[in-house]
């Protein structure tokens, strides 16, 4: 992994001047993928239930542009059934070679068919195969369940394409909120946030 390039202490990153914090997380992104760290894609997902026990795990983001954060899973596991039930949602990326975190947040909405079905048609076909054998989040009894129901899978597609299962698709988390933090000597760190009022985002400094 190739080692970030030290930041001048007297020249800030983030300024109330930036307009566009989508464009800017692109751009830290770009940079994460560019500093060669693995998996610059994964984030947190938290979620809440309708009475509002918060969970998280990791997901891999998969789309950020002005539309919003997409991720997919299971529609039968607990962050989804926690979704459709209280459709809000932060995400969290860190990119620790960087010293930067972004969190997000926003509402979220279940992706279309057509859009969730291009993307799947772009998945490796052991992981479209494995998506058809996991009933995400429910019990299993042992794991020779769950090879048994991969093979099954395997055989029942084996001379065709994967199709998208009814039971798996994306959601879009539609930002709302975004916080820029970079990390800083003697713990004199940046924060920025946007948040968005009438359509437009406004931005402010924040202490470390």
């Amino acid at each position: 992994m190739r080692k970030a390039v030290p930041l001048r202490p007297d020249t800030p990153v983030l300024h109330t001047d930036i307009a566009d914090p989508v464009r800017l997380f692109r751009d830290w992104f770009a940079a994460a993928v560019e500093s060669g760290m693995n998996l610059p894609e994964a984030v947190t997902l938290a979620t809440a239930s309708k009475a509002g026990r918060p969970s998280a795990r990791m997901v891999l983001l998969k789309a950020a542009d002005e539309k919003g954060f997409v991720f997919y899973t299971n529609y039968a596991s607990r962050k989804a059934r926690e979704l459709r039930a209280n459709p809000q949602a932060a995400l969290v990326a860190y990119w620790e070679a960087l010293e930067r975190q972004v969190r997000i947040e926003g509402p979220v909405h279940v992706l279309e068919e057509e859009e969730s079905a291009a993307y799947f048609a772009t998945r490796q076909r052991a992981s479209q195969i494995g998506a058809w054998a996991s009933r995400q989040s429910a019990e299993l009894e042992a794991r020779h369940v769950l090879k048994s129901r991969f093979a099954a899978a395997e055989e029942r597609f084996r001379h065709r394409e994967v199709p998208l299962p009814p039971f798996w698709g994306g959601f879009r988390l539609v930002p709302d909120r975004l916080e820029f933090w970079q990390g800083r000597p003697r713990r004199l760190h940046e924060r920025l946030v946007f948040e968005k009022a009438d359509g437009a985002w406004k931005s402010r400094l924040l202490f470390p």
